[in-house]
């Protein structure tokens, strides 16, 4: 998933980017608040973890103007406000959720998991598809009660398959979620990557169709044809 962070402490911002980075996302960093607010305003996400003391524009000003123009991209707000006051404002506001400073990376990455797995539609952290079952908890997946070796990144498509279930991705698509702005993939990138996950879960209830010209689609079998 692609998440960005806007934080104009270098150090930290840099350190949760470096941990979401290694699990698979697709992380980038922000310092300034006046380059997220027009970042956000073309460009996007899956998920936002927004400090609200920024040069240029406060946090909860680039969150007022996301929500004024309908974007419903979760926001997780990092913080040093801990009043009560403070928080209900935040939510009112359109935050989905915070985190107080300083904060434990371990809890930040389960609240991260649990703002992306509600936005696509999940109540828990292991879903099943079929005969195919995902553990977002630990990064596993199961086809038939069978662990499948899977990395990172595979891990992190599989994710956006299942959160657009029906719906026709391009390979743009597919590469804005996946990658940070600053790489740059090859035109065979995702084909690779799509063709290793559907010989990982091969056997599996999802189905990963190539739309010649136009992209992929992922259904779960069975599903698909009870509908």
């Amino acid at each position: 998933m692609r998440i960005i962070i806007i934080e104009d402490t270098e150090v930290l911002g840099q350190a949760i980017c470096d941990r979401l980075k290694s699990l698979g996302h697709g992380a980038d960093l922000i310092t300034n608040g006046n380059q997220a607010n027009e970042t956000l305003k073309y460009q996007a996400v899956d998920l936002i973890i927004l400090d609200l003391n920024l040069p240029g524009m406060s946090g909860l000003k680039i969150l007022q103007q996301l929500r004024s123009r309908l974007n419903d991209t979760p926001v997780l707000i990092l913080t040093a406000r801990d009043q009560i006051e403070d928080r209900i404002a935040l939510l009112d506001a359109g935050a989905d959720d915070y985190l107080t400073k300083p904060f434990n990376f371990g809890e930040l990455e389960a609240r991260c998991r649990a703002l992306l797995r509600r936005h696509h539609g999940y109540s828990a952290n292991i879903t099943e598809h079929g005969n195919l079952t995902v553990n977002r908890d630990a990064r596993q997946v199961m086809v038939a009660g069978e662990v499948q070796p899977i990395t990172n990144r595979e891990f992190r498509l599989l994710e956006i398959f299942l959160g657009h279930l029906g719906r026709i991705l391009s390979k743009d698509d597919i590469t804005e979620h996946l990658f940070n702005f600053d790489e740059s993939p090859g035109a065979n990138a995702i084909e690779l990557y799509v063709g290793r996950l559907r010989k990982k879960l091969s056997g599996s209830s999802l189905e990963i169709n190539t739309l010649r010209g136009l992209g992929y689609v992922a259904v779960i079998k069975g599903l698909s044809d009870a509908c």
